[in-house]
């Protein structure tokens, strides 16, 4: 059963760990026109792929979708879709909120956790007109994509904080469940969040505040409803 945010929900957490694609960049256009194109390469239905791709590396998606592949193929398919991800910006525009909501956490323990590259963070981050956040847990950063665990797990790691510490920020069935096997509370961004019973669902980064606690030196977060 879904979560959803009742009016005037508190919840307090010692750092956040973000997902991008999807939980503070719109980078859904970008997604659809390289995936689709890569979906019609291989004879495959492109609604299908689109319920797969997002939360995941580029690999593991591939690896799904085409279970009989070798692996260095999907790893090949992969670095050829990132150059072309990151050339593409045109459309990447920032989630509702999430300007003020990532200004609200400078100086307060926050950390980018996503399946992009390095280079392909860089890009979205900027096209959005984003702060990249101090601490990121990149590909390039993990073995393993979600919704394995170690990105959410190395983050929370950097931080300095126990998982059970952290709220995770995700929009993602692949992403929420990293989160959760990494032992973190999941608020959950948009319509495809929603589907997946984070602890709490919201439309959009403008139902949440953040307040930095300086009692206990928490975060907290108040969380409404949409209207």
């Amino acid at each position: 059963m879904t979560a959803h945010a009742p009016a005037d929900a508190t919840l307090t957490a010692h750092a956040l760990l973000l997902d991008m694609d999807g939980t503070i960049v719109n980078s859904d256009a970008v997604v659809e026109r390289c995936w689709r194109r890569w979906a019609a390469e291989h004879g495959l239905d492109g609604d299908a792929v689109m319920k797969v791709v997002h939360g995941r590396q580029g690999y593991a998606t591939m690896a799904v979708l085409l279970p009989e592949r070798p692996m260095e193929l999907n790893h090949e398919d992969n670095r050829r879709m990132l150059a072309a991800e990151t050339a593409d910006v045109d459309g990447v525009v920032p989630v509702p909120g999430a300007p003020a909501f990532l200004a609200a956490l400078a100086g307060l323990p926050h950390a980018l956790v996503t399946s992009a590259d390095r280079a392909l963070s860089e890009a979205r981050m900027t096209a959005a007109g984003l702060p990249m956040p101090p601490v990121r847990v990149t590909a390039e950063s993990v073995g393993a994509s979600k919704p394995d665990p170690e990105g959410f797990l190395k983050g929370a790691a950097e931080l300095g904080f126990a998982p059970e510490d952290c709220i995770a920020f995700e929009d993602s069935e692949a992403g929420i469940t990293a989160a959760r096997a990494a032992g973190m509370r999941v608020i959950g961004i948009g319509p495809r969040a929603a589907a997946h019973a984070p602890d709490v669902a919201v439309a959009d980064l403008t139902s949440v505040r953040v307040e930095g606690d300086g009692t206990d030196g928490r975060i907290r977060l108040r969380i409404t409803a949409a209207p």
